[in-house]
């Protein structure tokens, strides 16, 4: 089966959210220098690139990714193209829902640049993730920074993902990826403590 990696390449350059900190790579050991080895540590939020958030993210009580259930991560996924708009509402959900899967991740390309952070790109009204809720839907992915909108302070998206005890997966690439089921794999770190972990996400066609 073919794999499709649908993270951007974490670079130097990568843009992170206004204020949070970016990826720096600290050269230890270079062997083109002399050494033995190679050996580089990073300093970076964990919100970078594609990443999960935990519930602790957003809510007091949530717990930490190193605690969450792994099994929303792999499995069966529906990618689902959508108009470039603010927000994602529930009638935009029809077309996964018919497709009975757990997974959906959303095609916004509404963030075309990983390198290049926009405000202006789509997020998913409360609404929308409660019709996927009911649906039994266990996770859900976007091609932007967040599931709220970037003026967005009380998270109304995020609080309902915490309602509904769903996961969810943010800074995807899915303009290379056509509508349609894929197996999802897109595993979080075991991070202690800590609100989010980057992952390394890709698909397997069926």
């Amino acid at each position: 089966m073919g794999i499709i990696d649908i993270s951007p390449l974490i670079t130097e350059q990568i843009a992170v959210w206004p204020g949070d900190t970016p990826l720096s790579r600290n050269v230890l050991c270079d062997i083109s220098a002399g050494s033995n080895i190679d050996l580089s540590s990073i300093t970076s939020t964990v919100h970078i690139g594609a990443h999960a958030d935990a519930p602790k993210h957003y809510n007091r009580h949530g717990v930490t990714i190193d605690a969450v259930s792994l099994e929303p991560y792999v499995g069966p996924c529906y990618v689902h193209s959508v108009e470039t708009k603010p927000l994602i509402l529930p009638s935009d959900c029809k077309t996964p829902i018919s497709m009975g899967v757990k997974r959906v991740l959303f095609k916004t390309l509404s963030f075309p640049d990983p390198n290049i952070f926009n405000r202006n790109f789509s997020a998913f009204s409360p609404e929308a993730i409660e019709t996927l809720a009911l649906a039994g839907v266990v996770l859900i992915g976007i091609d932007t920074p967040s599931v709220d909108p970037f003026e967005s302070k009380d998270l109304p998206a995020h609080g309902k993902l915490y309602e509904w005890n769903i996961r969810n997966l943010e800074g995807l690439v899915l303009s290379h990826v056509k509508d349609g089921i894929y197996e999802l794999i897109a595993l979080p770190l075991s991070l202690s403590g800590f609100d989010a972990s980057p992952v390394r996400a890709v698909l397997r066609q069926p």
